[in-house]
């Protein structure tokens, strides 16, 4: 599976067969969520939640690439991720772009 963030793959012409997305919710459980406010106070990058995040962005895009093979997609074109904090140390991340199939 192609996966691109552009609206064109070079040298392949394709059909479109829709849009595809995935999404999760995820948090750190509470020892995580202590210790990162602590961290705060200090300043410094939040380990914890950009390992969080690095996670819910690879689970979202398998879940789009899911979607996209039972569409029976070539590729995923115009890829694009949104996030949105849902509580106090939860966020959702979704994964979404255009499931293609080459000609």
């Amino acid at each position: 599976m192609i996966l691109v963030n552009t609206d064109y793959i070079t040298g392949k012409e394709f059909e479109m067969l829709g849009l595809v997305r995935g999404s999760t919710i995820q948090s750190k459980n509470i020892g995580k969520d202590i210790t990162q406010s602590f961290k705060t106070l200090v300043g410094g990058e939040l380990k914890a939640y950009n390992q969080m995040m690095n996670e819910a962005r690879a689970l979202a895009t398998k879940r789009m690439v899911e979607e996209a093979e039972q569409l029976g997609a070539d590729a995923v074109v115009n890829i694009r991720y949104a996030s949105a904090a849902v509580m106090q140390g939860a966020a959702e991340v979704i994964a979404y772009g255009t499931a293609v199939k080459f000609k």
